[in-house]
């Protein structure tokens, strides 16, 4: 059932998705409601069989196919669509890309415009009157039609019910991801605001060695989530491209691919987990420094780009800014260019140079020898402290730096 309705939220969202671009075409304003209304008018002739399914999924796919419309409009008028434009040139992407998408019948090349969704891609749906129970919920279409009924929960207990006095949004969407369906809602709930009376500043590291090193000590060592699955990984490819496209063997392998880069996805989640709750909530700090990366620079280092995209640098740092939110905790990122690697955080000296080889740090003016992932996380925790003892200009800023 739950493919079904997949299916089907896939197949109205094109379905508008064309109807949209041929209205627009012949001068005409298209609206959700107005193809809405033209779908059901034209349903019972020409696809009699979605009246098995829930009506709320084919009123959220309009409902979606609006939204898609109305983000990419905000992007072109705000200048992001040409912004992108102007990456994919500079990087020498632009013309393959155009040429790609006009292969495929694409008549807008912009990025952001709305594409039809493929079989087997993000499949998912929406439903209305969920109900939620501690072990099951109730998946129904808000009205008198088809409901899919209850449902049991793997996760106990995580969603609060019902009856919990929690406000549930309009929608609860049902998602697949490697053979495995995840329900998500939006829930709004009263809690109280939390008061931080700790005085700890803590300085954040990351890195490719160690995932996080923390002034206070503690180490992170990054699980290499990729790596570890690589071999695997190239083996079912291998596989895959030896079987018939389409037959059932090829669509087994096709699964197996989807698990193993799912336990590759749950594997860096975990770890990244991991990571911000403890620099958040478990070492109770007042305030956390982070260090601003430049990720995409980064990334133009081909013998580290692999490395660097296994890691989440940037997900690590969204994670640590909303659950230092929760606990009353204030984020702070350090200028971009401040050198809190070369600095020794015994003195304040500043190296010239620093080889990335160099994993241990040895000052030539005091003589003290530290890790070097661990003096830079003190160096950043001392910029809060106001004891920037190299006489180098500090700038930082809250939640607001961009990665």
């Amino acid at each position: 059932m739950f493919r079904k309705c997949a299916g089907t939220s896939r197949f109205v969202y094109n379905w508008g998705l064309a109807e949209w671009q041929r209205q627009y075409e012949v001068g005409e304003k298209p609206s959700q409601y107005g193809l809405r209304g033209q779908f059901n008018g034209i349903k019972d002739e020409e696809c009699p069989w979605i009246r098995e399914i829930p009506y709320a999924v084919t009123e959220a796919a309009f409902y979606s196919l609006d939204l898609a419309f109305k983000n990419y409009f905000r992007q072109k008028k705000d200048g992001t669509v040409a912004r992108r434009i102007e990456t994919l040139k500079r990087q020498g992407k632009w013309k393959r890309r155009v040429a790609k998408l006009l292969k495929r019948g694409r008549k807008n090349t912009d990025p952001g415009y709305p594409q039809f969704k493929k079989r087997g891609h993000s499949d998912s749906f929406q439903l209305k009157g969920t109900k939620v129970e501690h072990d099951r919920v109730y998946l129904s279409s808000a009205r008198n039609g088809p409901s899919i009924g209850w449902v049991r929960l793997k996760e106990r207990g995580y969603i609060p019910t019902t009856d919990s006095g929690a406000e549930f949004g309009v929608y609860a969407t049902v998602s697949r991801r490697a053979d495995r369906w995840f329900i998500s809602m939006q829930v709004e709930e009263e809690i109280p605001a939390l008061e931080n009376g700790n005085t700890l500043i803590l300085g954040v590291d990351f890195g490719l060695k160690a995932l996080a090193v923390c002034s206070d000590g503690t180490v992170f060592e990054n699980p290499h989530a990729l790596r570890q699955e690589e071999r695997k990984l190239a083996r079912l490819q291998r596989e895959l491209s030896r079987r018939q496209k389409g037959g059932q063997n090829w669509r087994k392998t096709k699964r197996k691919i989807g698990r193993c880069h799912a336990r590759i996805a749950n594997i860096r989640k975990h770890a990244l987990h991991q990571v911000s709750h403890y620099i958040t909530a478990k070492a109770k700090p007042s305030m956390v420094v982070l260090e601003d990366l430049n990720v995409s620079g980064m990334m133009q280092n081909h013998h580290l780009s692999k490395a660097i995209s296994d890691v989440g640098f940037y997900e690590l740092r969204r994670q640590t800014e909303y659950k230092a939110d929760w606990n009353g905790v204030k984020v702070l990122i350090a200028d971009r260019f401040y050198p809190s690697s070369k600095t020794c955080s015994e003195c304040g000296a500043v190296k010239s140079v620093l080889k990335l080889s160099e994993r241990i740090y040895v000052c030539s003016e005091c003589g003290v020898i530290i890790d070097r992932d661990l003096n830079a996380a003190m160096n950043l925790a001392a910029l809060a402290e106001g004891q920037n003892m190299a006489g180098l200009p500090v700038e930082l800023g809250c939640n607001s730096a961009p990665l």
